[in-house]
């Protein structure tokens, strides 16, 4: 342990790699707050507004990759920076597919499942943006518990998506295009929760690998 330390005391700090994850880590909660404004705004700004967060995370993705091509010492491994970046910025893109598709759809007012989607791809978003910092501090235990809460979160996200896709087919009366509709909305904000889980874990992984 003494000498892995003096290892790490030697090599040269390269913070800003935790930087850029800490950076997605919050684009990946704005982004769910921002497609949350659904509730209360037309899906054509919500649309806008939500692609706008994944071009800044797609330009944070390039700057990870251009740090990477150049720089021999990481404070991680190179893969699970590389794969940590991809995995967030799924997050950010899948909340912009949903967003997508409330506007491909017409969707002008969500439902009450979508509203409570949203809300739990914001929970766990949020719980995402307050654990990626863990990472640089090698907070092991924190990161642990926060994939445990990530996991309760969803969850509980899944269990309103089955719940609601089973009262779709429960119903006497079904008009399919509008199930069409609902359904696709749900699929995704679905992803974009499980992407987050996926988040989680991977940083699970991180937090005993380095820890």
């Amino acid at each position: 342990m003494a000498f892995q330390a003096l290892i790490s005391w030697l090599l040269p700090k390269e913070d800003h790699f935790y930087d850029m994850l800490e950076e997605l880590g919050r684009l990946a909660y704005e982004a769910a707050i921002t497609l949350q404004k659904f509730e209360t705004q037309p899906v054509v700004e919500v649309r806008a507004a939500v692609q706008a967060v994944e071009h800044r995370a797609d330009d944070v993705v390039r700057r990870m990759e251009e740090a990477l091509a150049k720089t021999f010492v990481t404070p991680i491994d190179r893969e699970d920076l590389h794969r940590l970046t991809s995995e967030l910025d799924d997050v950010v893109d899948l909340a912009n597919l949903t967003a997508r598709a409330f506007n491909l759809f017409h969707i002008e007012k969500p439902s009450e499942p979508m509203i409570a989607m949203m809300g739990k791809l914001v929970a766990v978003t949020e719980v995402l943006r307050d654990a990626v910092p863990l990472l640089r501090k090698k907070d092991a235990a924190k990161l642990l518990e926060a994939g445990h809460r990530v996991r309760q979160i969803e969850k509980e996200a899944d269990t309103i998506y089955r719940s609601t896709i089973s009262s779709f087919f429960s119903a006497q009366h079904i008009d399919f295009r509008d199930l069409l509709k609902q359904k696709e909305a749900l699929d995704d904000l679905e992803k974009a929760v499980d992407q987050a889980d996926n988040v989680a874990d991977l940083l699970s992984n991180l937090a005993v690998k380095h820890g």
